[in-house]
């Protein structure tokens, strides 16, 4: 981890007269140091404080790497306004490594980068925190990142956040869409809540249209709004990957933004449709209160939040009960979802939902 740093401007002017405090992004580096230590894996060489992370790729046949890079969108002007910073991380890596296990990539190690307006240095080992723990949820390595001060860019109070992921995967054992074959089963795994997407329409609705105060109590949720809103998005990787390993498992499709539908129908190959049915779960309170409060159309819904499906399974039809049987044993929610068949005459998507929703 390291922070920006730059000589004395000349003239007798600063850095820190410019609002760029290395002592504080210093002292920053300290607080986090132990809690990014402990997310590692035995591939990792050297340690913090290099120019580069290093780490060992170990033997494999045909390793395809697999990387990807995402941030949590407006999410973070929620843990602002509540000054909560420690769950923040936990959805930065979800939204990375959960995109790379889609393919059966194992996540490997994981970069982050804050950009913020003024160094707190409590405030970045928070957020540091909940990476480096959202890294050892996922199985994956926090191999380093960068922490940047943006004075005159940035308010004091602001920050943004993103991160690189590498992972690996067997070319043999690659998984996507050429796999995918009529009769599979579409198996759903719950969402913590609304994850990291939409929140841009969530803040409209429920902090500007409606007016509710972050800190009030909801009783539909069973805590006040802001907690329900930092709710941190569930981590998938180990799950499927753990599944993959004991099930034929075709592909998977994690829901964010564009919705369920959407993101699945990228994993469905030309000629087949998965055919999904809303009746098979009740979407979670918050959603029913963002549609309600905003009068938000049901298919607006659909294509903005995940509607309580964060991560779907496409696996062959004779290993279906297993695979719930796997998931309900790992602690997930998960249920039948729909399946996969030929494309008819006047389809024209590759995911359909129909149906209504329990309620």
């Amino acid at each position: 981890m390291t922070v920006n740093d730059e000589s004395t401007i000349s003239g007798g002017a600063s850095y820190a007269a410019a609002g760029v405090d290395i002592e504080a992004g210093d002292r920053a580096v300290e607080l986090f140091a132990p809690l990014a230590k402990k997310a590692t894996r035995p591939e990792v060489r050297g340690g913090l404080g290099g120019f580069a992370g290093l780490f060992a790729l170990g033997e494999y046949n045909k390793p395809l790497l697999a990387a990807g890079s995402d941030g949590v969108g407006t999410k973070v002007a929620v843990a602002q306004a509540m000054d909560k910073h420690d769950t923040i991380g936990r959805d930065l890596v979800a939204m990375v490594v959960d995109d790379l296990v889609v393919c059966g990539a194992e996540p490997l190690f994981l970069q982050d980068y804050i950009a913020i307006g003024k160094v707190v240095p409590e405030h970045v080992a928070s957020i540091v925190s909940g990476i480096a723990a959202g890294c050892i949820d996922a199985g994956c390595a926090l191999l380093g990142g960068e922490t940047a001060e943006h004075p005159g860019l940035m308010e004091p109070g602001e920050y943004d956040i993103s991160a690189t992921a590498v992972g690996v995967v067997e070319e043999d054992e690659l998984l996507g869409p050429d796999r995918v074959r009529t009769g599979d089963v579409v198996i759903a795994m719950a969402s913590s809540g609304l994850h990291s997407n939409g929140y841009s329409l969530a803040r409209h609705v429920l902090l500007e249209q409606a007016g509710l105060p972050l800190d009030g109590y909801v009783a539909d949720f069973g805590r006040t709004l802001g907690e329900e809103l930092l709710e941190p998005t569930r981590i998938y990787a180990k799950d499927c990957l753990a599944l993959a390993a004991e099930c034929e498992v075709h592909t998977y499709s994690h829901v964010t933004g564009g919705g369920l539908a959407a993101n699945l129908a990228r994993v469905i190959p030309e000629g087949l449709t998965a055919e999904l049915d809303r009746g098979t779960w009740t979407p979670g309170p918050v959603f029913r209160t963002i549609a309600r409060l905003g009068k938000v159309p049901p298919e607006e819904m659909d294509k903005t939040f995940n509607m309580g499906v964060g991560m779907v399974a496409v696996v062959a039809e004779d290993d279906a009960e297993r695979a719930l049987a796997m998931l309900t044993a790992r602690h997930i929610d998960c249920w039948t979802l729909g399946h996969v068949r030929v494309a008819r005459e006047g389809d024209t998507e590759r995911a359909v939902l129909n149906g209504e929703h329990r309620h």
